[in-house]
């Protein structure tokens, strides 16, 4: 979806078609008149070839056609797990940062990038929003105050304290797993500091579930028994994440960040609304 801020501050709908060619090319057509306009394309990376390519070709159309500039506002940013330098591999985050810039994407907005790293491979300003505050509300609705927030890995230690400070929650060391990846996937290693029975892991993807389900299993050894999942991105692939159940997990909740997969949503996994986050970018655009 694509909005054109006009020029008395408000928000209108722009149109646009996305087709394909009968070898399968994608074409994109500009249906609104664009020219000085301020626009903004809202859409998720979700499938992440096809979306993407989608978003970089309707950016470049909207330039083309005379926008003054354009935000990409992408609830979740594919690709951007991919941001490691490792000799003989691609570094997919960086490319993608580049065709964005390329494309004539002047800003990104979206909800919990993966990494700093990730972040700085933009040659362009890209915004991450916070969903602690969603999360936070979780954490009261279910009573999960009195449980510990833990990390998969130090890097999820940030997230973690931005989901206990939303919560009202005391300040405190938040424990988490050093972890290794092995062929086989990650491996949890020895875990820093103490839980409780009840634990809470928050993390920003949830994707074959491999890394949560061996933070699962090291919590079962430490005596947890009521676990919680909260991760932004639920992405559900494959079938191996179906076993967390198995080790304790109560429930997973997730955003809406992404597309919903068929037969994804039952017991035990809650979705809730990004669309707080997003509106409140909308009001911030519309005012700039």
């Amino acid at each position: 979806m694509a909005a054109a801020l006009e020029e008395r501050s408000s928000l209108v709908a722009g149109r646009f078609r996305p087709r394909r060619f009968e070898n399968g090319e994608l074409h994109i057509e500009v249906q609104t008149t664009v020219e000085r306009e301020h626009c903004l394309i809202l859409g998720s990376i979700a499938p992440p070839d096809e979306q993407l390519l989608a978003t970089l070709l309707l950016a470049h159309t909207l330039k083309k056609e005379g926008a003054r500039t354009v935000t990409a506002l992408l609830p979740y940013l594919a690709y951007a797990r991919d941001d490691k330098n490792k000799p003989g591999a691609s570094m997919a985050t960086a490319c993608v940062a580049a065709l964005a810039r390329a494309s004539g994407i002047d800003e990104v907005v979206t909800v919990d990038v993966h990494s700093e790293r990730a972040k700085g491979l933009f040659t362009i300003p890209v915004v991450s929003l916070s969903s602690a505050r969603i999360f936070a509300e979780a954490i009261s609705r279910y009573d999960l105050r009195g449980a510990t927030i833990v990390a998969p890995d130090n890097g999820a230690v940030p997230r973690c304290q931005a989901v206990r400070a939303a919560a009202g929650m005391p300040p405190c060391e938040v424990p988490y797993f050093e972890k290794r990846r092995t062929a086989n996937g990650i491996k949890h290693l020895r875990f820093i500091g103490s839980v409780g029975r009840q634990a809470v892991i928050v993390d920003d993807i949830l994707d074959t579930g491999g890394t949560l389900l061996s933070a699962c299993e090291k919590l079962k050894e430490a005596g947890v028994d009521d676990i919680t999942i909260m991760v932004t991105h639920g992405l559900f692939t494959g079938d191996r994440w179906k076993r967390l159940q198995e080790l304790g997990v109560k429930r997973i909740v997730c955003t809406d960040s992404v597309p919903t997969l068929p037969g994804i949503v039952g017991s035990g996994i809650v979705r809730l609304s990004v669309v707080p986050l997003i509106a409140q970018q909308l009001c911030a655009f519309a005012k700039a």
